[in-house]
């Protein structure tokens, strides 16, 4: 609550205004100072008399009623809950129209009369064009809480109130209506206005959850206890991912303002696709899961629905009219910020003759984002030729390249070769590390990406060539090329495009990514990690990234028994239960690490004793925090802790 204008800046504001028509805005808050200046230029006066002509009654309050009925409905029982709140302070709670109507009113006794006698009753309109500064009206004007205490009332009569109110908007953002609490301006509570703004968002998340109940719902806090409560944050979704409504909280996790709605995807705001929540919902109802929202901050979300044919909403969403074709690379997206900028200006070039050059370090993927990339574009039906220039002999790989014809060379086929230049022909041409690629065969290469012709050793025909060149390096090629390791025009003839892949340490998607890689793995079982053990393979350096990861969960998901679906420390190979342990040890002590699988299994209790005490330490003891470290909710915390 801030303070009130003092009362004698307020005095002598109102004496210059009835004096002078102005007033001096020293010492008024500048709300009020704004919402002074539209009660003079509606034609109010501070000492006018109470017109009873901005109040509605009978069939004209009914209609009214009626035009609210789901705004009523879902208020009552909040208005309830809030009065019993300021019973003490003996005034009124009071709900109004989107216009300033009063609809609905609970009141203390000995209050009451006071209220009518400035016609605070049903029926009565308190925009501020008709009874001047005031909470309800002036919330409506300001889009926000105010508080309009004593003498910043503008007229005079309404001096001896106190008056807090709150905006209820709807999922779209739109003003529904007011929720009031006014009483003596002698019993004032600091702490009105966060009561009020707490309720209009309870009446808020109620309306919202019902007038959006066949709608897919998306229930997000920090915290995951805090799914449920007031301060939780919902969106909702169309069945092609868009986000069409949330409550202000939602809008406020995701940085979003009310125009955002309706013009931002899902697959924007949080590192995840719609049909990848309601898979997971499926094979897991009611369970929230733990995403990345825009600006690298993690929430969990819960996906919430009574449309009766739930689990069929979107899973094939590419099908839907206007939705995102669900392409080879589309579904390598799960969710990385990075990853998916590397895809979409990838994109935008894979149809058109600009050459791709894809960097990253070994074994985050750089082949695999070239054939989804291919995959995906006009030239899909055409052949995907992958060389590895690091792997091929030097004096063979100018004869893999360009082919030769018959006796070109000792050991040459009789009948030649045609060359993988020549066999991507009409689809697409992968060069891998092509860094380590010798400086005279970069000279042939370059002729060959000017002329579009290939002329095989031993002589022979030049032959046409089309095909779209994508190349991959894990060193840095401009540094090369600067420092004349690597040829500086041919550089810049396949540097079309650059795109960076994060490695897998640095990826926000490290959840989604491993869900996906199982699914690819074993599709016929429903497997996932422990959280424990999920926390700290995403804390792991991973030199290897994606193509060391995906060799331990080949190797882990192996070691399994038949009816286990839950990859835990017991299933890891030895080398790794070394690699992971030590760094479940809190600073400033020392363990050796398990000597084999079956002490690995015996000391699990440890290891999980363990890695709570060090996320205890790094979290200075916060409960919540130390769970999301851990990847587990705080309920379990608390019961491990117990343990």
């Amino acid at each position: 609550m801030r303070n009130p204008s003092p009362a004698l800046a307020l005095r002598q504001a109102r004496l210059q205004l009835l004096e002078h028509g102005d007033f001096p805005v020293e010492g008024i808050d500048e709300r009020v100072a704004r919402s002074w200046r539209r009660s003079l230029a509606a034609g109010l006066s501070p000492g006018a008399r109470l017109l009873d002509s901005q109040h509605a009654g009978g069939i004209g309050l009914r209609d009214t009623l009626a035009f609210n009925v789901d705004l009523l409905s879902h208020s009552r029982p909040v208005m309830e809950f809030l009065f019993q709140q300021v019973r003490h302070s003996q005034g009124m709670v009071i709900l109004a129209d989107q216009r300033g109507t009063l609809m609905h009113t609970l009141g203390h006794p000995d209050f009451l009369g006071k209220a009518e006698r400035v016609a605070l009753s049903c029926g009565a309109n308190w925009h501020e064009q008709y009874r001047g500064t005031n909470a309800i009206g002036t919330a409506l004007i300001e889009a926000s809480g105010v508080e309009i205490h004593g003498g910043e009332h503008f007229l005079e009569r309404n001096g001896f109130l106190t008056c807090t109110a709150a905006p209820i908007l709807s999922a779209k953002g739109e003003l529904l209506g007011i929720i009031d609490i006014s009483g003596d301006h002698r019993s004032g509570h600091p702490h009105t206005l966060g009561l009020v703004s707490m309720a209009a968002s309870m009446i808020e998340n109620r309306l919202l959850s019902a007038t959006c109940r066949r709608q897919v719902r998306l229930h997000l806090h920090a915290q995951l206890e805090g799914i449920g409560s007031v301060a939780e944050g919902i969106l909702v979704l169309s069945d092609d991912g868009w986000i069409v409504g949330a409550n202000r909280s939602g809008l406020a996790q995701l940085h979003l303002t009310a125009h955002d709605l309706g013009a931002t995807p899902l697959a924007r705001a949080m590192d995840v696709r719609l049909d990848d929540l309601l898979a997971r919902q499926q094979r897991r109802p009611g369970q929230p899961t733990q995403v990345h929202l825009a600006d690298g901050a993690t929430c969990f979300v819960q996906v919430q629905t009574d449309r009766l044919a739930f689990p069929a909403i979107a899973l094939s969403a590419a099908s839907l009219p206007g939705a995102t074709p669900q392409d080879a690379l589309s579904r390598l997206d799960t969710g990385d910020l990075r990853w998916r900028s590397a895809s979409d200006k990838a994109r935008r070039v894979m149809d058109k003759p600009i050459p791709l050059l894809i960097q990253g370090e070994s074994g985050v993927g750089k082949e695999l984002f070239a054939r989804a990339l291919h995959d995906s574009g006009a030239r899909r039906d055409g052949p995907f030729v992958a060389i590895n220039c690091a792997a091929l002999p030097e004096n063979l790989v100018e004869a893999e390249l360009f082919g030769y014809t018959p006796g070109a060379f000792t050991g040459a086929r009789r009948e030649g070769s045609p060359g993988r230049l020549r066999e991507a022909h009409g689809g697409t041409l992968f060069l891998d590390e092509i860094g380590d690629m010798p400086l005279g065969l970069q000279t042939r290469l370059l002729r060959v990406l000017q002329e579009r012709r290939v002329t095989p050793l031993g002589g022979g025909r030049s032959v046409d060539v089309d095909f779209a060149l994508v190349c991959a390096s894990h060193c840095k090629l401009r540094e090369a090329a600067e420092s004349g390791r690597f040829r500086s025009d041919l550089y810049y003839r396949i540097n079309g495009l650059t795109v960076l892949l994060p490695a897998l340490r640095e990826r926000t998607d490290f959840q989604a990514l491993t869900e996906r890689l199982l699914r690819n793995l074993h599709p016929e079982l429903d497997l996932h990690i422990a959280p424990d053990l999920l926390a700290r393979l995403s804390a792991h350096a991973w030199p290897g990234n994606l193509r060391q990861y995906v060799n331990l969960l080949r190797t882990a998901s192996a070691m399994l028994d038949p009816h286990e679906t839950c990859i835990a420390w017991q299933h890891l190979p030895d080398d790794w239960l070394q690699d992971l342990a030590p760094a479940l040890v809190p600073s400033g002590q020392h363990a050796p690490p398990p000597a084999s699988l079956a002490e690995a299994s015996h000391n699990l209790g440890e290891l999980s004793r363990l890695a709570i005490r060090q996320a205890l330490d790094a979290s200075r003891g916060n409960m919540s925090q130390a769970a999301r470290r851990l990847g587990i909710s705080r309920q379990t915390l608390y019961r491990k802790l117990s343990d």
